[in-house]
């Protein structure tokens, strides 16, 4: 499956309906999720992420129908986990000196999990990466929510290719905000927040203050994981803002479980 979102960027990913946790058994992900994957076409060929590596050779294959793999230029790889860079050993196989542009950090992490010495571009925030008619900008994103964590914006579409940040685990093929059940994606949205992102509030909104003061222009957030947002895209933003705020109260939750109510005693 693949879908075109603008003239020059295409969705190639894939949707996971049979996945019910994350990260062990903790996070419960009733509705799937999805390991989002982008192709953008200018004059230089870029691809931002890869997928799951059980779903390594099904992504080469739908891949290979979309494009010649040695017309890729370049790879983005935004954040080195696993769900995201899995079919990298099985990529770069085919394309082994294509350059890869990480994080520092991302590229340790990278040849840490793969123990290869691929052709790793390291960058930073403010960093840029000229394709022709578009331009991708480097944001880096440290603890949101590994230490390699970065996000791409591409000029001209206007696109933010924010990888976990602003993400939900839902699978739809529909993948557009506007598009799914709106109870669910913010239920879907705030939840990935809550067992995501909470332990890093302060710096969340320290990234997004960052962001906002570049002004730049914003037709879609990208994420990487569960539906695009392309219907007032800022809202999962000012979302965030809302939730990294809130979190910073003075109030914590505790949560017990009591059969004779001894325990509950204990917590009130």
């Amino acid at each position: 499956m693949s879908f075109k979102m603008t003239d020059k960027v295409t969705w190639v990913g894939k949707i996971d309906w049979e996945l019910t946790s994350f990260h062990g058994d903790e996070y419960s992900t009733d509705r799937g999720s999805s390991y989002n994957s982008y192709l953008v076409r200018d004059e230089k060929t870029v691809l931002i992420d890869t997928v799951w590596e059980p779903f390594a050779e099904e992504f080469i294959e739908n891949l290979k129908k979309e494009i010649d793999l040695k017309d890729i230029d370049y790879i983005i790889a935004n954040h080195s986990e696993i769900d995201h860079s899995g079919a990298l050993p099985l990529l770069m196989k085919e394309i082994p000196d294509t350059p890869i542009y990480c994080t520092a950090n991302g590229a340790k992490i990278l040849k840490g999990h793969f123990h290869q010495d691929w052709n790793f571009v390291e960058v930073k925030t403010g960093d840029t990466l000229n394709i022709g008619e578009n331009t991708f900008t480097f944001v880096e994103a440290r603890m949101l929510h590994w230490p390699d964590s970065m996000m791409s914006y591409l000029s001209g579409e206007a696109i933010l290719f924010s990888n976990d940040a602003f993400g939900q685990h839902y699978a739809s093929d529909l993948m557009y905000n506007d598009l799914v059940d709106q109870a669910e994606l913010w239920q879907e949205a705030i939840k990935y927040y809550a067992n995501i992102l909470t332990p890093f509030s302060a710096l969340v909104k320290m990234k997004i203050e960052e962001v906002l003061s570049f002004e730049l222009p914003l037709n879609m957030v990208a994420t990487s994981h569960g539906v695009i947002w392309r219907d007032n895209p800022a809202q999962i933003i000012l979302k965030y803002m809302e939730w990294a705020q809130a979190y910073q109260e003075n109030q914590i939750t505790l949560v017990y479980d009591s059969m004779w109510h001894s325990t509950k005693k204990m917590a009130e």
